[in-house]
């Protein structure tokens, strides 16, 4: 895990070099300080020598001086070199995420990736700054002081080592109750944000069912429970500054009392107590703030665990070592696949034994009941997922020979959830080719039958669209995507119920552009209503993750249960729900 971690340093080595030197420098400032103040006292102030006050008063204030400026650029390059490391971790976990598959991503959860890309990262931040500055200062401050102190008066120095024994004593137990509990706070963390994720993307939903009083107790649960475990941590933590008082207040008292007795005998001088009292709050300090450096430490393990998680997941899916580039054509053939999700179903086959043919160029329309396969089934195409058993062919070839990238430019794929980006709509169509023309992203509008709208609008093309698309229809957001993968000029494109938002006619002019303008286009159209598949060249009805029928609309409404069950429900009444009755009447009077 450490070595993974540092790996991400990088070009900031130079800067966390520097802070533990500059550290270093300012503590040995500060050491010698009370040595100074010692000859102060003994040689000026109690001697009566005026001249030696002058002289060690001139080199204190240099000292002061060194360990301020010592100081300030340690603390500098620590908070260049933790930001920067925070960074590069971010930009690696991002990069990382961008290589998963849908089922590595489906391991990890959107919401838990989300907190191990800020909190988590957050606190490996905190705890890298601090061991460059604290974790060097503590243990050196530590050792300079102790030394010091046996140099003055080694029996008197005694007295430090039974208090570091007690408070050592103390800060372990401590420590060792709160590890457990930090380590169950950030499992916490991934729910919270989960609750947060959840509600934002679907508050349209939660306000038009009027649940915000219920979701507001679900957060409550989450934060509660963040809330309690957190008390329950302090509530250990905070005994660290009594029993830090107590053993520093037990050390003066036992420095004083032993100290005069000293000092009556001639064992030690006035300015040599002065100095030790100095020290025994530097040494006390000291492991006082390596207390909390294990603390912290403790919590940004957790967090770097999981960060390591992240960044040493190898995707499921890779290019192979000699990828082919080369995309024949859009024939598609199932041979026997089987399917099932690794992470997060059941672990039941969602798709057995598909045996399908497709040629290059033919429609095909793919109908089923909810869970029966079908986006699980397109998936396959363009290799977001691999499968158990068998293979899937594209143009004649494995999936699994092409390279992912080109595969992916070939086989486009509008999905069921339609997704926009913050930008204009010529933004959000170059997603498709990046140097895009704008007449020919006017084009693929036309056939996808977005430009009678986009010309309604008063910037036309360059109209800002919002952040997921908030500002435009879910029929417009629909068309959008369509000719966003249109841009793609693809051998093979794939429908995923994108068209369900649009009105029956505009269906129509869809897949009448399509037949006209991409005739060489193998098409995949997943719907749930039968007028937007009828037309096909051939229909697919799926049942439970098998194939129950491949045929044409005629054939199989004479010889399937299923497609002709859906077909009778669907036109039974007057059609398709937004299609006009035939007297002109609206179709629910």
């Amino acid at each position: 895990m450490i070595k993974t971690l540092l790996g991400q340093v990088k070009q900031y080595k130079g800067a966390s070099l520097l802070t533990p030197l500059f550290t270093g420098l300012e503590v040995v400032m500060e050491v010698l300080i009370p040595f100074v103040i010692a000859a102060i006292i003994d040689q000026g102030i109690e001697a009566g020598d005026i001249n030696k006050v002058y002289l060690y008063g001139g080199m204190m204030l240099v000292m002061a001086f060194f360990s301020l400026a010592f100081g300030a650029l340690a603390g500098r390059y620590a908070a260049r070199a933790s930001s920067g490391f925070a960074c590069n971790l971010r930009d690696s976990m991002f990069e990382k995420v961008q290589e998963f598959s849908f089922s590595n991503i489906d391991k990890f959860s959107t919401a838990g990736l989300v907190t191990r890309m800020t909190t988590d990262v957050t606190n490996v931040q905190n705890a890298y700054q601090m061991i460059l500055r604290i974790a060097v200062r503590a243990p050196l401050m530590l050792i300079c002081s102790m030394i010091m102190c046996f140099f003055i008066n080694v029996k008197l120095s005694m007295v430090f080592l039974a208090a570091m024994c007690v408070l050592g004593v103390a800060l372990a137990l401590i420590i060792t109750k709160t590890i457990r509990i930090f380590n169950e706070v950030f499992r916490r963390y991934d729910d919270l944000n989960a609750s947060v994720q959840e509600n934002v993307s679907a508050i349209r939903v939660v306000k038009a069912f009027v649940r915000e009083d219920y979701e507001d107790e679900k957060f409550k649960q989450a934060a509660g429970q963040l809330y309690r475990l957190f008390v329950k941590a302090e509530r250990h933590l905070v005994l660290n500054s009594p029993v830090m008082m107590l053993v520093i207040y037990g050390s003066i008292l036992g420095l004083s009392w032993f100290g005069a007795q000293y000092i009556v005998i001639g064992d030690l001088t006035t300015g040599e107590l002065t100095s030790m009292f100095s020290y025994v709050m530097g040494i006390l300090m000291s492991l006082m703030m390596l207390s909390m450096i294990f603390v912290m430490i403790t919590m940004s393990a957790a967090s770097g665990r999981r960060i390591v998680e992240v960044l040493q997941e190898q995707p499921d899916l890779v290019n192979p070592e000699q990828p082919d580039h080369n995309i024949p054509d859009g024939r598609i053939d199932f041979n026997h696949v089987s399917f099932s999700y690794k992470h997060g179903g059941t672990g039941e086959k969602t798709l057995r034994d598909i045996d399908l043919h497709i040629a290059s160029g033919e429609t095909i329309g793919i109908i089923g009941g909810t869970g029966s396969g079908k986006s699980s089934l397109v998936n396959l195409i363009s290799r977001l997922y691999d499968v158990d058993e068998g293979s899937v062919c594209v143009g004649g070839k494995d999936v699994r020979t092409y390279d992912l990238e080109e595969l992916r430019n070939q086989v486009a794929v509008v999905l069921q959830k339609n997704v926009l980006f913050s930008g204009t709509i010529l933004d959000n169509l170059r997603w498709g080719k990046e140097d895009a023309t704008e007449e020919e992203c006017a084009e693929a509008c036309r056939q996808a039958c977005a430009d009678e709208f986009i010309e309604r609008f008063p910037d036309g093309y360059r109209t800002w669209i919002e952040r997921g698309g908030n500002n435009v229809s879910g029929g417009q957001k629909q068309r959008l995507c369509i000719a966003r993968a249109l841009l793609k000029k693809p051998k093979v494109l794939i429908l995923d119920d994108s068209t369900s938002a649009v009105d029956t006619a505009t269906d129509a002019k869809i897949r009448e552009a399509f037949a006209k303008k991409i005739p060489g286009t193998t098409k995949l159209i997943i719907s749930q209503r039968i007028s937007s598949v009828q037309d096909a060249d051939r229909i697919l009805v799926l049942d439970n993750g098998t194939v129950n029928g491949f045929d044409t609309h005629e054939n199989l409404l004479n010889n399937n249960e299923i497609y002709r069950e859906i077909y009778e429900a669907q036109t039974k009444g007057g059609g398709d729900f937004d299609e006009p009755a035939p007297d002109g009447k609206d179709g629910d009077q």
